[in-house]
This record gives C-alpha cells, structure tokens and sequence, in this order.
C-alpha cells in the first residue's frame, strides 16, 4: 500500500550517499512505490489554526553519487493531513532546536506516525538514557565538577571525557592517568557546554572496535564494528574509522534482549547501541541512528526493508 512519506532531515545536497542511513531509508520508501517528501526542521511552522505545516519538496533518490536527488517545487503540506509517517532523521546537536522540533512533532501524534517517537527522542538523549542500564555500562560520572573528575580519575586511571549531548564521536578526549591537562579542559568544556559531561575510564578494548548494534523495534537487525582509524582512538565512522563485520557475544544479546521491549514500548523503532569489549554499553542512538548501508553491506540483509515492515505494521497497513 502506498504511503506518503515527509523526511525532517538535513539538506540532501549535503549528503553523502555511500553510507547515508537516511538516503537509504528514502531509496527503499521510493522502491516500495512511496511518496517521498523532503523538508528542513527550520520550515516547521505551528499556524494560526494550530496546524503543523511545513515548506515540502517531493524528491526522487537514485544511487548516483553527484546526482543523487531530483525534487520538485516547494508546496505547504499539513504534516498531520497530508502524509502518512514523519521520519525525524536532521543530524544533532541534540539542542534546544532540537527539542523544540520534538514539542512541535508531538502535537500530530494522534494523526501522523513520527519515527521516532518525538516525546521518546526527546527524553532519550543517547548518553543520558543509557544511565537507566548501569549494570551493562563501564564505571560512570556526570558532572561539571573537576574535583569529581579528579576523584574519579585517581580510582579509573586513565579517563574519556564526553559531552553529554555530543554526537559522531566530536569532542571526545582521553586523559592520560597524570592528568595534567585535565582542569584546562574541564574548563573549556564548563564554557562550551552549560550541561555535565560524561566521564568514563577509558577502555583499551576499544583498539579492537567499539560495536554498532542495530534494533528495530526493538529486534536485533544486524550489527557492525568500527575499528580507529591510524593514531585515533575513537571508532566512529565519521572520523575515519573503518567498519567490518561482525557477530553479537552472548554479553551484547543479553544487553539487547534488556533493552528490546522498552524500546518498543516508547516507540522507538530505529535504534542504534554501541558496546564495546563486547560487553561495555555506552550509547543508545536515537536521534538519528546510523550505520545500516555498511551492516547491510557486510550481511546481505535490507535493513531499511525491515524498518519499512515495522512502520507499516504500526500502521496496520
């Protein structure tokens, strides 16, 4: 059955098609005779009539690097009227933008599915809603306090200092057991971000990869893992680390198997988690999960298909 689809995500001209999620969540709509529409949460408006319309383009995606989208004239479409799923897909920073475009979202959530659930999104921060499974996570603080740190850092040796709302693997930094730059950083982080950072020992498992685990609704699709690039320690592919294939440790099922329903529950149908060792849990992505077109790549599988049934038997369709 056709549905008519409206993508909140970034400018497609900015996209890189290789290993774009959201590209390939288009391209496989497209495939199934979908209607496909593109807009920029900057043109979400709430009108005078309480109706949430937004400035659309219906596109055509095609796997041509360079040449990759076609789009027609801009229309006003009522996002809770005229289309059928809303997919949430603009990059973080996970900002009051951000937040705001989740309240917005939400008010169409009796007429229009939104994947994901914007509430969900918005009180699932990926480093915040992984504190509620502690007994799979590596030791964990967050806090502004360096004099925390320094406690913390004199038990764990040395240390990876997060922001709490970063994203792609920005501004994560080690701090060797010394400490010696640690209270210069902690003070750029207190000035650059007004929220507590996450500390965590550093794992030296992360030298063999730090895992991609994608769920849809709530089951296991597949997974990757990232290895660091030359000189690096962080494994995210969006800093040059390299992806290769995988399979999940009785450890990283457990996890999941944990996690699976509640997932389900709050509406959260693609999720990405990250583990590392094949037993440290770190983050639950939410925002806008990644790494499906590399999964599906090392695996043969389609996991946008997959995620395309989930929201069709959402819909009952």
């Amino acid at each position: 059955m056709t549905l008519r689809v409206a993508v909140q995500m970034d400018p497609l001209e900015s996209i890189n098609i290789v290993g774009d999620s959201s590209f390939a969540l288009m391209l496989s709509a497209q495939t199934r005779g979908f209607e496909v529409l593109h807009y920029d949460v900057g043109d979400l408006t709430l009108d005078a009539s309480n109706r949430l319309v937004a400035n659309a383009r219906p596109v055509r995606v095609q796997a041509v690097e360079g040449d990759h989208f076609s789009a027609g004239a801009v229309r006003r479409i009522d996002l809770g009227r005229d289309v059928d799923v809303v997919l949430m897909r603009q990059d973080p920073p996970f900002d009051m933008g951000y937040v705001t475009a989740t309240h917005l979202l939400e008010r169409i959530e009796t007429e229009t599915l939104v994947v994901n659930n914007p509430r969900s999104v918005r009180n699932a921060p990926e480093k915040v809603m992984v504190l509620d499974y502690r007994e799979f996570m590596p030791p964990t603080l967050v806090t502004r306090s360096v004099d925390e740190v320094r406690a913390f850092q004199r038990e764990h040796g040395a240390v990876v200092i997060k922001p709490i709302h970063g994203n792609g693997g920005k501004a994560i930094f080690r701090i060797a057991p010394e400490g010696d730059n640690l209270s210069a950083l902690f003070e750029v982080f207190n000035q650059t971000w007004p929220e507590p950072h996450m500390v965590q020992p550093f794992l030296p498992e992360v030298a063999e990869g730090d895992k991609r685990i994608v769920l849809v609704d709530g089951e296991v699709t597949g997974a990757i893992n990232r290895k660091p690039g030359e000189g690096e320690f962080r494994s995210n592919l969006a800093v040059g680390g390299s992806a290769e294939a995988t399979a999940l440790s009785p450890r990283e099922e457990e996890i999941c198997a944990a996690m699976g329903p509640r997932l389900k529950e709050l509406g959260l149908i693609f999720v990405g988690i990250d583990v590392i060792g094949g037993k440290w849990l770190t983050e639950i992505n939410v925002t806008s999960p990644t790494g499906i077109v590399a999964i599906d790549r090392f695996n043969g599988t389609d996991t946008p298909g997959r995620i395309w049934d989930a929201i069709e038997a959402r819909l009952g369709r």
